[in-house]
């Protein structure tokens, strides 16, 4: 049986209406929502999400945002760890729940690209990966994060076909949203 992750990259309250949020990330919050509630719940549907993570405190392992390379370049606090923006969005979190797999994973990250769940992704599937395993990525912002894990997944797994449901994802304008979509389609990373 074919596998088929779905990755859903920083559904996080901050990036739908918080310090970071727009009106086209608050749309694609149904649609995920839907996208879960009909995927799998067995090992080949595994669902796996991701948290962006700063820091506001100096006595953290990591910096403290605003000294960040990030925080400077881009000096709008965001997913401060145990903030209500850092939290992922109530509805798409609740269907999380409900699903109640062992095989979903939560990953937290520091940047746009999360290393670890590419290389744990990795572990579950290079050894065994079949032609037609998948992958999907869903999330925010395309432009920023769903680019850099997608083009991640495409590094490691350059045999699989790697879906990007458009509807399911949301950019920093219009603009930025469509030249990412540009990027991982050069990339081939298929658009649906």
């Amino acid at each position: 049986m074919s596998k088929k992750f779905l990755f859903v990259i920083d559904m996080q309250n901050d990036f739908i209406d918080g310090s970071l949020g727009s009106d086209d990330a608050k749309k694609i919050v149904p649609n995920v929502v839907k996208l879960i509630q009909n995927w799998g719940n067995d090992k080949e549907h595994a669902i796996w999400y991701t948290y962006d993570m700063h820091s506001d405190s100096d006595n953290s392992i990591y910096p403290k945002y605003e000294n960040t390379l990030e925080g400077k370049m881009l000096p709008v606090k965001h997913c401060i760890v145990n903030t209500p923006g850092y939290q992922i969005n109530e509805y798409v979190m609740d269907e999380l729940v409900k699903r109640n797999s062992i095989y979903d994973r939560a990953f937290h990250k520091f940047t746009f690209g999360s290393l670890d769940m590419v290389n744990e992704a990795s572990m579950y599937l290079w050894e065994n990966a079949k032609s037609d395993d998948s992958i999907y990525i869903v999330g925010l912002c395309t432009d920023i994060c769903v680019v850099s894990n997608a083009l991640l997944l495409r590094a490691k797994f350059p045999n699989l076909h790697i879906y990007v449901y458009e509807n399911c994802c949301a950019g920093t304008s219009k603009e930025a949203h469509d030249a990412a979509i540009k990027v991982m389609k050069s990339c081939q990373i298929e658009v649906i």
